[in-house]
């Protein structure tokens, strides 16, 4: 088996997602250490401060690793596919 061409775009949405579950797991931690670091403050809006950067990163961090990850491997997968067309793509034994 050969595998001559890959389809960007289904490589890019299974990444996408991929790397939106990676960064929600990313997220929550920054928010759990924002919380505490905000929770050892002096102020006494410290806490508020570190629970708002921690729901912003729980936002923010699964969106930016989402679209992070299906534009790189859209663009692997499309030289991938130019690379195989020089050079006959992947060759793959199965049993």
């Amino acid at each position: 088996m050969v595998i001559k061409r890959i389809e960007p775009i289904s490589v890019g949405k299974l990444a996408g997602i991929l790397y939106a579950a990676i960064g929600l797991v990313i997220g929550v931690l920054v928010a759990f250490v924002g919380l505490i670091g905000g929770m050892a403050g002096t102020k006494e809006f410290g806490a508020l401060a570190g629970g708002l950067v921690g729901i912003g990163a729980i936002i923010a961090l699964p969106i930016f690793y989402g679209l992070l990850g299906f534009v790189v491997f859209m663009i692997g997968a499309w030289l991938y596919n130019v690379a195989a067309g020089f050079v006959g793509g992947i060759r793959i034994d199965v049993e």
